[in-house]
């Protein structure tokens, strides 16, 4: 039997990287479990936001202001101190969090989704854990990923323009006009969408005068960041429609995948990064060595919402020592199974109960969540489809008792990833 030369294999591997972005169930969850997270934070928070991050906020504006000047970061409500602009930019990151976890002009929501996190963490650096820094760091990362593939409006959208599209091509030719025609090898052009004209039109104004008045940071590469992504998103918007078939297109979407794909990358190396940290500096304590650290935060009265089951666990001192070896076991262990699937998994069913422990017993449901989310990046496909599916039947049923049939049984098509030559991205989804 021969064997493919190296030469071919790198030729492979270089074709899957550049043709598709990887991946799209994972980071569709990635996106949905972060935004899901920050929003129920936000509300939360609601009845809390001014003495956290607003006008009545102990880290007053002035001193946040004085913070921010010398570290360069970035914060939209450093533009003003008040309150209207507080409220304001708390509700856009509000609804930045929603519209990004429904997958609404992925995009642009993206970024408003990463500005908003920036901003209201920057007001007020103190009051972060270790959660708010994985969501800052995700948020960031979700910017240069594709993860409106699937289970999306933006996905929805595509699915409806296919279904519209190959039903135009099944006409007779004298039927159709030269507006449903396509002129391009067979590819209709894209529908308008005003939304997304006049959505990138306002953040285009927006950046203009945050870059003249110089409110985007004391950074150089967070400005370049936006104006590329604002420039290349009009760029893709007027290839797609008037050259979907051209070279400049296809050149857009690898260097889509790429980033997309690079991305990925660095968020597995992200969570590993997270877990070998944590295990190892785990390993150097004493409470973590002798197998009594789970027993102290049992015993603290701000991380016992239930009083009875911590008394429960903390008295069995056999528990105790388990889930406190099984801890640091777990966490040092990951990063080195990842080249064994089934070992992998079953550590990443471990971490996840074990976040969801920390929840239920420590009182930390949006650390536990944001760990979760990132730790969806190594779900396998499969389990991510099948539950996709449940989801999906679950809908129906819910839509067949109440007389409405939904969508995608109607159009008799499922959601599939948006791959190369699939249309693109509309002007910022």
């Amino acid at each position: 039997m021969s064997t493919a030369s190296p030469g071919r294999k790198l030729a492979r591997g270089v074709q899957r990287i550049t043709s598709s972005a990887l991946g799209p169930y994972q980071s569709a969850v990635i996106r949905i479990g972060f935004s899901a997270t920050y929003l129920l934070f936000l509300l939360r928070e609601l009845p809390h936001r001014h003495e956290m991050y607003g006008p009545d906020a102990p880290w007053r504006w002035d001193m946040a202001k004085q913070l921010i000047s010398g570290n360069e970061s970035l914060s939209v409500l450093m533009w003003s101190d008040s309150t209207v602009w507080f409220e304001t930019v708390y509700v856009v990151v509000l609804l930045s969090a929603a519209l990004l976890m429904v997958g609404w002009h992925t995009r642009a929501m993206s970024v408003l989704f990463m500005v908003g996190v920036l901003s209201l963490q920057n007001r007020s650096i103190f009051l972060g854990d270790g959660g708010d820094n994985v969501v800052h760091l995700m948020a960031t990362y979700l910017v240069l990923t594709r993860c409106g593939q699937v289970w999306s409006l933006d996905a929805r959208r595509a699915a409806r323009a296919r279904r519209a599209e190959s039903g135009a091509e099944a006409e007779p030719k004298s039927e159709q006009g030269p507006e449903t025609r396509s002129q391009d090898a067979g590819v209709a052009r894209p529908t308008s969408n005003v939304a997304g004209t006049i959505l990138w039109l306002v953040l285009g104004l927006v950046l203009v005068v945050a870059t003249v008045t110089d409110g985007l940071g004391g950074t150089w590469w967070l400005p370049t960041l936006f104006w590329v992504l604002w420039i290349g998103h009009g760029v893709w918007w007027a290839v797609n429609r008037y050259a979907p078939q051209s070279e400049p297109r296809m050149l857009l979407d690898v260097l889509a995948n790429l980033a997309h794909n690079a991305t990925l990358v660095v968020i597995m190396a992200e969570v590993c990064l997270i877990y070998a940290t944590a295990g190892w500096y785990k390993i150097q304590g004493s409470r973590w060595q002798d197998g009594t650290a789970l027993y102290y935060p049992l015993n603290l009265d701000y991380f016992t919402p239930w009083p009875a089951l911590s008394d429960l666990l903390a008295s069995n001192g056999v528990m105790v020592m388990v889930l406190t070896y099984g801890t640091v076991i777990v966490q040092v262990a990951f990063p080195f199974t990842l080249f064994n699937r089934r070992v992998k998994n079953v550590l990443l069913v471990a971490m996840m109960c074990e976040h969801a422990g920390i929840a239920l017993l420590l009182g930390l449901p949006f650390f536990s969540m944001a760990m979760i989310a990132a730790d969806s990046v190594f779900l396998p496909t499969v389990f991510l489809v099948w539950l996709g599916g449940r989801v999906t039947l679950g809908r129906q049923l819910l839509f067949s008792r109440t007389g409405q049939v939904p969508e995608q049984q109607q159009g008799g098509e499922e959601e599939v990833p948006q791959h190369s030559g699939s249309g693109g991205h509309t002007l910022v989804g």
